[in-house]
């Protein structure tokens, strides 16, 4: 398209920074400096922005946002007034965003325009603020701490990190809602070390506003013949980069994060031995992902992960009846898939230990088995055999005596 010499159009963001950075390019955003509303309808672009002029591209359909600046007006991200006119220059509009990486703009000859040290930055792999406007929109916060997670070679400016103590102590993360928390956090957890999302929010003070639960986990002890890592904190860190080094979903990530919330609530006197915390830490699952609008589908395999991963660690010490338990726990014969998302959050757990990872585990091939082993079992062929009242019964004792024949058990 061709737009009049009045007007100027720029790439911005993340499609400039991994560009210079040599990664694939996702998504494009652009910036359109000395239009007006009324000449974007007449391109042919169509309005989509609720709170600051936003427009579709009539053929690839991508935004382009009309130069803005911004004004606090309240607490929270929300509390904004914006302000858009062919008055805004690019600087004006790239001052207001959250880093100097993100700061930059290239147009449409390939120049890139970066009056805010982004291209330093980049070279020095440093996550800096653009400017004090930072301060202003609290979910800055969970956007460095998710670009660290990515970018695991960027340190944070000592000036940033001071900036978002101060934020955090000024009650600005308290006004974040629900949805945009777990917005951020599952991107990051989908990113390459999620550790580092978090190791940030706890140090700016943010993880202890927003996931007490798993704060609190640093600092407690383990019994080291199992956990020669020691603290419950480092080992979840673990845990949870171990799920992400193989390229694990979200819902097993998510589980691996939380399986042992039940181990910061064991009183002290009791360290390094944690009795019960399974249990517990169903009950912290439960309120985390309730307080932060968790998705069902993640919500449910992290409680069954916290109920029963020791359970999967001992399964080849388990009767066959307790295994047959705990598939239907686990709602193996109708779930299977989750079932073995569910083995793979109890292998994180596993690996997720200082010199575990090269160990045998043969408890998920060896659960495995038995689910293959019931399923074999004719349902059908039972119930037209057997009393209408006992096919429950029925059905049950054949999948128990396929399990104990699959596992080379007496029963």
């Amino acid at each position: 398209m061709v737009f009049p010499d009045h007007i100027q159009v720029y790439t911005v963001g993340g499609a400039v920074r991994d560009g210079l950075l040599g990664l694939p390019v996702q998504d494009r955003d652009y910036v359109v400096v000395g239009a007006t509303p009324e000449e974007m309808v007449q391109l042919g672009f169509q309005p989509v922005g609720k709170d600051f002029p936003v427009f579709l591209h009539p053929q690839s359909h991508e935004e382009y946002a009309l130069a803005r600046t911004e004004r606090k007006t309240a607490r929270g991200y929300k509390g904004f007034q914006v302000f858009s006119s062919p008055n805004v220059t690019l600087e004006e509009d790239l001052i207001r965003r959250d880093l100097t990486v993100n700061a930059m703009a290239m147009d449409t000859d390939g120049r890139i325009v970066d009056p805010y040290g982004g291209q330093a930055d980049l070279s020095n792999r440093i996550l800096r603020h653009v400017s004090p406007a930072f301060s202003e929109d609290p979910v800055r916060i969970l956007r460095v701490a998710r670009f660290s997670a990515r970018f695991t070679e960027f340190g944070i400016a000592p000036e940033t990190m001071t900036l978002m103590q101060t934020m955090v102590a000024g009650g600005e993360v308290d006004a974040l809602v629900p949805e945009r928390v777990w917005q951020e956090l599952a991107r990051g957890l989908m990113e390459s070390k999620p550790s580092r999302m978090f190791t940030v929010l706890r140090e700016c003070g943010a993880l202890a506003r927003l996931m007490p639960e798993l704060d609190r986990l640093f600092g407690v002890p383990q019994p080291p013949q199992y956990h020669p890592e020691i603290d419950t904190g480092l080992h979840t860190m673990m845990v949870v980069d171990w799920a992400a080094g193989l390229g694990w979903p979200l819902p097993v990530r998510l589980a691996a994060l939380l399986h042992d919330l039940g181990k910061g609530t064991t009183p002290a006197e009791f360290w390094p031995r944690h009795h019960g915390h399974e249990g517990r830490s169903v009950d912290l699952v439960k309120a985390v992902c309730e307080r932060i609008r968790i998705p069902a589908d993640c919500r449910d395999l992290a409680v069954l992960v916290a109920r029963d991963h020791g359970n999967v660690h001992r399964a080849e010490e388990l009767r066959p009846a307790t295994v047959l338990e705990l598939l239907e726990r686990t709602d193996a014969f109708r779930r299977p898939e989750r079932f073995g998302e569910f083995l793979l959050s109890c292998e994180a757990d596993f690996r997720g230990r200082l010199d575990f990872a090269d160990r045998p585990y043969p408890q998920p091939a060896y659960l495995k088995t038995a689910l293959t082993a019931a399923q074999g079992v004719d349902a059908g062929a039972i119930a037209r055999n057997s009393a209408p009242g006992k096919i429950p019964e029925a059905i049950r004792a054949a999948r128990l005596a396929a399990i104990t024949t699959a596992l080379g058990k007496t029963g």
